[in-house]
């Protein structure tokens, strides 16, 4: 059962046939066994990146798509609902592409964001610590002046396509100001000094690859730093506002994939004398599981609309990601249920989608965080703000 879209132009309608094409014939066949594997599937940010489909909220003119993030966000959604993996994997490429794309200069984009933006170079995201998860002002990874380069010494935690990425986005302290004491760089993966742990052994997710990174006196020329010394910090939540948003089209798009393959099992499991969608227990936990999804998708592209008018949407990316993920974790939870035994097999699906969901509530800031930032910001004396989409702004 496909989600029912409405989209803004034919070529946005186009753009989601061609993603659920390459999803059914490229990603589908291959997901159970490199999961089963824990094989990281380079090729296939190859064959994405080829497509158009990991420049996608970028400019035309650097190489990226220049969709709507109401647009982006529903691609995303489909590649999650077949691989996971693979649909977090091009959430993280387009955040390590956010700080050049936004913050860098005119001549940094031009060097570098083409070819991070057609695919053929693939991006992480270093900002976690083993100490410094949800509270990125903790961080102690440095970043000391030499002449016309930067020295890194330090390390990152759970960096997704860590070992495996060509450039890594990388905040690192450059003075001791809490607030405006780090600052962002972009570091090629073949730097001297840099390297990668062991992946980390993970629950679900194990077809991408999530590591720590070492900087042992990384050395970076000074015109890779992004933006000013200093603004890493503001760098780095900027971006996560929109990262937030591309997991709550990911887990949206496995809560759907959950849904269609226990919709499919209900219709053809037979007891009693009738499919069991027939039997009203099990007909009212499909009916609440389809409510979950439509509702994660509501809030979702509510928050990415609000993004693409140019106003303010952070509470709104905060409830999304909250709201999704947490519904992902019961859809998935209750499409075992819908399989019975069957549903704990690794025969079906539905289980690796369960572990997968999981983490979904953890990583791009804890839901506990997403209610801390959604209840921060209800305290805040501001009205709601009344907006006419017309045809120039669709």
């Amino acid at each position: 059962m496909p989600a029912t879209r409405t989209l803004p132009t034919r070529e946005a309608a186009d753009l989601i046939g061609l993603t659920r094409e390459l999803a059914e014939k490229e990603l589908a066949p291959r997901a159970a066994e490199w999961e089963a594997n824990e094989k990281f599937p380079r090729d296939v940010f190859r064959t994405l990146g080829r497509a158009g489909l990991l420049g996608l909220p970028y400019p035309e003119d650097f190489g990226g798509g220049e969709q709507p993030y109401e647009v982006y966000l529903q691609v995303l959604e489909e590649i999650g609902a077949v691989w996971s993996s693979i649909g977090v994997g091009v959430s993280v490429h387009a955040l390590s592409c956010f700080a050049l794309a936004a913050y860098g200069t005119d001549e940094q984009k031009e060097e570098w964001l083409p070819g991070m933006l057609g695919g053929e170079t693939l991006g992480a995201y270093c900002l976690s610590e083993p100490h410094a998860g949800s509270d990125p002002a903790a961080m102690r990874t440095r970043a000391v002046r030499d002449g016309d380069h930067y020295v890194l010494n330090g390390s990152k935690a759970w960096t997704t396509h860590g070992g495996y990425a060509d450039f890594y986005t990388v905040m690192a302290r450059t003075s001791e100001d809490r607030s405006h004491g780090i600052s962002c760089f972009l570091v090629p993966a073949d730097t001297p000094g840099l390297s990668a742990d062991p992946p980390e052994r993970k629950m679900g997710l194990t077809g991408s690859a999530t590591a720590t990174m070492r900087f042992d006196g990384v050395r970076v020329p000074r015109h890779r730093r992004i933006g000013a010394e200093g603004q890493g910090l503001p760098i780095a939540l900027a971006g996560l506002d929109s990262g937030r948003l591309g997991i709550a089209a990911v887990a949206t798009g496995l809560a759907q994939g959950a849904l269609d393959h226990a919709l499919r099992y209900a219709q053809e499991r037979e007891t009693f004398g009738k499919p069991i969608i027939e039997h009203q227990g099990l007909a009212f936990v499909l009916a609440d599981m389809a409510a979950a999804v439509d509702a994660a998708r509501a809030v979702t592209l509510a928050a990415a609309r609000l993004k693409d008018l140019g106003l303010p949407f952070g509470r709104e990316a905060s409830v999304a990601k909250m709201v999704a993920t947490d519904n992902a974790m019961k859809v998935t939870t209750d499409a075992v249920q819908v399989l019975g035994g069957y549903g704990y097999t690794r025969d079906f699906p539905v289980e690796r989608y369960m572990r997968e969901a999981k983490v979904m509530q953890i990583f791009e800031g804890t839901n506990q965080i997403q209610r801390m930032v959604i209840s921060r910001a209800l305290k805040k004396d501001s009205r709601g703000i009344i907006t006419v989409r017309n045809k120039e702004q669709q």
